[in-house]
């Protein structure tokens, strides 16, 4: 590196120096080629010039070759020797190896700090794609972002997003007057959704603490950029979420960084390797937000280079603004690789001295048609170019040796342990108890009541057969005392009407009717005087009746 600028390579004997201008590194770039053609060496030496300049950057290192950034390179390395001879060949005679600063990061936390973002963060847009969602789903999808913050309901993770759908199914007939459709076979196609991402391992990503940018723009104390390496090799079995996360983090760039036009350096420069895969099968509306994405960062200081095999891999709308490009080889074998080639070859400012289309096909490895943005703007012509050999180990750490560098950087453990706090599962599962809780104590007091009801009615019945059996009871004994007094009157009668019970009453009666006349004369002797008169005798007789009667009674 040079005084504001990056040493990207020459020609032989170093005719026609290649110079990436810094004030113009912000404008974007391409890096494309043939797989084996030295896209990841030119890569690495992009890296550490920008490192060198203390621009800070992020790789995604698919095939993990990158980790080698962190170490120097040897002498006793298999490309030494060509390394040196590249050197050489191309005028640098201060080619050294050094190693540059790197952080790692992994989204699994197995091969670096684990990257984590909550789901509002990264909204229903980027969500719908990631789950390969059609427009039905990702408008229910909306709905439920929309209801969550109508409601205070934080959606961090996967389980917050699943719980705030069955939510939304539940109370879909009242959702759909208000925002529009919302079936619950939707509902259901993209929790299946979900369930299919959990599977490739996309949990891991969702949840806090999530990540701080600002650890992605540091330097370290010698004002050289730390390079943030992503550990993408595991990750690039689950493409679409691959593509979903750089594309999440760009858009984060360009929320959280102030406007700074065009910097003397940029403030961080971003590397998106297997481009294509952002672009494949991208709804109308990510492919807008993507190219808003590109367009617009540049103002934030934020450089954005694609590494792609094929260049018509990237939308043109894209390709439109990438300034600067590095052109490895490219086959010609099938027609859509003709196509590429003459695709790359008009996007170059043309050189008299140089057949583009023809040059593109025979390059040599480490070889590669280059135009970079000159200090006034302007793309240079294209020229045929050597790239430079890198500083730093072609080849990946060990995984001793990215232990050592995981455990010793200044981010240490502070993504290391999950936080759970309280977000929309946890508040929907105590308003489900709350509910459930509610029936609950409605059903039980309805069952009181029941049972109150039912208690009511048999003590009533009980009472009610408890009278009828006092009444049968009383009448049972009425009826048997009826009948004692019946017999009593039958046997009474039957002795009654015997002969010798009708000759003793006879008797008796004749008996007392005797005496009675006698005790009556008597009694009325004594107390009339035994007198003869007329009185006497009326009175005696009346007298002697009475007493007769009452005596034979």
């Amino acid at each position: 590196m040079t005084e504001g600028s990056i040493f990207i390579g020459a020609g032989a004997g170093g005719t026609h120096p290649q110079r990436l201008d810094l004030r113009r590194a912000n404008r974007h770039g391409l890096i494309a080629g043939a797989t084996g053609t030295g896209k990841t060496v030119t890569l690495q030496g992009i890296v550490e010039g920008f490192s060198a300049a203390g621009t800070p950057c992020f790789v995604a290192d698919v095939k993990g070759d990158l980790s080698g950034l962190a170490m120097p390179g040897s002498p006793t390395a298999k490309t030494h020797a060509i390394f040196a001879a590249r050197a050489a060949e191309i005028g640098m005679a201060d080619w050294t190896y050094a190693d540059t600063p790197v952080q790692f990061w992994d989204l699994y936390g197995e091969q670096g700090h684990p990257i984590r973002t909550t789901v509002s963060e990264m909204g229903p847009l980027l969500i719908a794609r990631l789950l390969g969602l059609n427009e039905v789903q990702e408008g229910v999808l909306t709905i439920a972002f929309h209801v969550a913050d109508r409601e205070g309901l934080l959606l961090i993770d996967l389980d917050d997003l699943q719980a705030m759908l069955a939510h939304c199914g539940e109370r879909a007939e009242e959702l759909t007057t208000t925002y529009g459709n919302v079936s619950k076979q939707s509902v259901g196609a993209i929790q299946r959704a979900l369930l299919q991402l959990r599977g490739q391992g996309g949990e891991h990503f969702f949840g806090e603490p999530a990540l701080d940018l600002h650890d992605f723009l540091g330097t370290d104390d010698r004002g050289r950029g730390i390079v943030n390496v992503l550990a993408a090799d595991k990750l690039m079995a689950a493409p679409k979420l691959y593509a979903t996360f750089l594309l999440w983090l760009l858009s984060e760039l360009f929320e959280a960084l102030p406007e700074v036009g065009d910097p003397d350096r940029p403030v961080l420069c971003f590397f998106f390797d297997e481009a294509h895969l952002l672009f494949d099968d991208a709804p109308a509306a990510l492919a807008e937000k993507i190219e808003q994405v590109v367009r617009l960062i540049r103002s934030k200081g934020v450089g954005v280079y694609f590494i792609t095999q094929n260049p018509i891999d990237i939308p043109d709308k894209v390709a439109g603004q990438l300034g600067n490009r590095v052109q490895h080889k490219l086959n010609a074998f099938t027609p859509r690789d003709q196509k590429a080639v003459a695709a790359a070859a008009d996007t170059f400012r043309a050189n008299p001295g140089i057949d583009v289309g023809s040059a593109i096909t025979e390059l040599k490895t480490g070889e590669a048609l280059v135009s970079l943005l000159q200090p006034d703007g302007a793309p240079s012509p294209v020229e045929r170019t050597l790239i430079r050999p890198p500083a730093s180990r072609v080849g990946p750490l060990t995984a001793a040796e990215r232990k050592v560098m995981i455990e010793s950087d200044v981010i240490g453990a502070k993504y290391d342990t999950v936080v759970d706090r309280e977000s929309a599962e946890e508040l929907l599962a105590a308003k489900t108890a709350e509910a459930a809780a509610a029936v609950a104590a409605e059903r039980a007091r309805d069952d009181a009541e029941k049972a109150a009801a039912l208690k009511a009615k048999d003590d009533a019945r009980l009472a009610r057969e408890a009278e009828r059996a006092r009444i049968a009871a009383q009448k049972d004994a009425d009826r048997a005392a009826r009948e004692d007094d019946r017999a009593r009157r039958a046997a009474e009668r039957e002795a009654a009407n015997s002969p010798w019970n009708r000759a003793v009453t006879s008797a008796s009666r004749s008996a007392s009717s005797a005496i009675g006349r006698t005790v009556a004369n008597e009694v009325t002797k004594a107390v009339l005087g035994g007198g003869r008169g007329k009185s006497g005798g009326l009175l005696g007789q009346v007298m002697r009746g009475v007493l007769g009667g009452l005596l034979r009674r």
